[in-house]
Formats: C-alpha cells, structure tokens, sequence
C-alpha cells in the first residue's frame, strides 16, 4: 500500500512539474518488518512506521517522504521537519472483509457470535466490542495485502509471548487503504463515520520534507490540497491537546460545507465501556481553533482519565 500511494504522489508531482524527475526509494521499517509484535513495542506507529524514515531525511538520504497522516502521532514535535502536502482526502471510513464461506447475513444474523474479527488498532477494537459485544476481537497484524492472504489462508496470528490466535473470520480494515490496493471488492460492509468514527487522518495522505529545503517544498506544494489539510489541522489539534498515545482509542473526523467545519471526536476505552463523544461545529479558516474547543470539551468530560489508564507508563506501575 505505501508503495501504491508513493507512486501516486510521484505521478502527482510529475505532472505538477514535467521536468521533474522522481526517484522512489522503497524503505522498510521496524513495524514493516515485524509483523507478530504490537506495535506499542516500537514506540506506537512513530516509531515503527515513523521515525526511522524521518532520520532518513535528516540525515539527507531523502527529500521527501510519504506517510498515511494517521501513523503520525500528533502529540510531538517534529524539529526540522514540516508535512509540505497534504493530499485530497480519500475515503475516511472502515470497512469489513469476511473470509472465503462467510456470508455478510451469517455475521449480521449472529451479531458477531462466534466470530473473530481481526484488528491491530484499539481504535477500532474499542469500537467493535461496542458494536459486536459477542464477537471476540484478536490481535491482527501485517500489510493491507497481507492480513487479506492471512485472512484468506486460515492463517493463525503469532502473539509476542509465543502464543498464536486465530485464524481469523472477519477484517476490519481502512476502505482508503483496501481502495489504493486494488482489493475494495473485497468489502462486505462499509462503518458508517457514526457507528465507526475513524482514525485522525484517515484517508488522508501526508508528504513531509525537511522545514528549510526550500526547494523541496515548493514542488510539494503544487499538489497541496487545502480542504484535506484544513481537516487535518482540526483533527490533529484533538490529539495534541488529549495528548493521546498510540494505546489510546481516540478517534475524530472533520468534514467542510462551505465556511463552515464540522468536528466529531471522540474518546473510549479499549474494553468499549466507556464512550465520551464530542461534536462542534466552527469557521472552516480556523481549524486549529476547532479543534481545540473539541479536545477541551473531551477533556471536560472525562476523557483524561480514559487516556491515563490506558498510558503504559501507568499501566505498568498498576499490575
């Protein structure tokens, strides 16, 4: 998938510039390469899909670098780099895949009973014990690509402690990320932004440079598009004020009519017990403000403590 969207970027660029010649270089990861281990072992998605690619750019072995805007912690400072792209935003929702013999009627009819849905992200497995409380949520990982095969082979999950879960019944997964993979006929049902609030940034992608490569930015700000990166500021201010972790299930989509931004944000535990949800609306020319009007309000009503037991400095100290 991140070569897909590296390739559209360049696709982009080049025709923003004829005479511009890309070069891709293909980089993998701590998170790339291994796929049993939660990703909270790495320092979250920064830190394994994040950081190395960014010291890689410090250290000038590249210009510029792609990144899905919801691998991006948004509670840190990032000195010497600055996001000089934001892309026009592709589908924000989740969306389910079934294996092979499972019919969408038999997950409905069940509820969820008896079935395991695979995830990585306590996002989205706060929300499915919310939506399926029968259903048993598992610990999934790899590729876009990759957790489809698993899905379709049996394929049990290997666990850190040695231990194995699965094989897998069912997938959640982001539809932008099935979409620039080629398998969206793989979707059975699509989350509606209210029974499945998204990821901050889902959907959008992110092209990051070193702050004082000048040139750099230019080009990457011919294919800015200032409605995604309007979205992405709103959202983004929610994290930064939460001061959430990659641990926490925080979730929050912007969307634009006119002058006006919508926000919806919200904040739950992993177990799907407790549900703090917030939505304002504000001027869509100032989405930082918005954002912060929403992350205050969460924290208003609570939402510091979900985020604190869920911390695992914290989580640590208690067991």
């Amino acid at each position: 998938m991140a070569l897909a969207q590296t390739e559209a970027i360049a696709r982009l660029l080049c025709a923003a510039d004829s005479a511009l010649d890309v070069e891709i270089v293909k980089f993998e990861t701590r998170g790339d390469q291994d796929q049993t281990s939660k990703l909270l072992r790495h320092g979250g998605k920064g830190g394994a899909f994040v950081a190395e690619i960014r010291e890689a750019m410090r250290g000038g072995e590249l210009q510029a670098a792609m990144h899905s805007l919801k691998d991006v912690p948004g509670n840190e400072e990032t000195p010497g780099l600055i996001i000089a792209a934001t892309l026009p935003r592709d589908a924000a929702n989740d969306a389910l895949v079934l294996r092979s013999g499972v019919s969408l009627e038999d997950f409905r009819a069940s509820k969820g009973r008896g079935f395991k849905i695979g995830t990585n992200a306590v996002r989205r497995a706060a929300y499915l014990r919310r939506l399926f409380p029968e259903a048993t949520v598992i610990h999934f990982r790899g590729a876009a690509d990759t957790r489809v095969a698993k899905l379709d082979r049996g394929d049990k999950q290997r666990l850190p402690d040695g231990g194995e879960v699965g094989p897998a019944d069912a997938l959640v997964m982001a539809r932008s990320g099935l979409e620039r993979i080629g398998m969206a006929s793989r979707i059975v049902h699509d989350f509606s932004v209210r029974e499945m609030l998204p990821a901050v940034g889902q959907g959008i992608v992110a092209v990051e440079c070193v702050e004082r490569d000048w040139l750099t930015r230019g080009r990457l700000a011919k294919i800015e598009d200032a409605s995604s990166r309007r979205c992405a500021e709103a959202e983004r201010e929610v994290l930064w004020v939460l001061n959430g972790h990659c641990n926490s299930p925080i979730a929050g989509h912007a969307t634009l009519a006119g002058r006006e931004m919508t926000l919806t944000a919200a904040v739950l535990d992993e177990a799907g017990d407790r549900f703090i949800e917030v939505s304002q609306r504000g001027p869509a020319d100032r989405p930082r403000e918005l954002g912060r009007a929403v992350g205050l309000d969460l924290l208003d009503k609570g939402a510091a403590e979900i985020i604190a037991r869920t911390r695992p400095e914290e989580t640590s100290l208690l067991s």
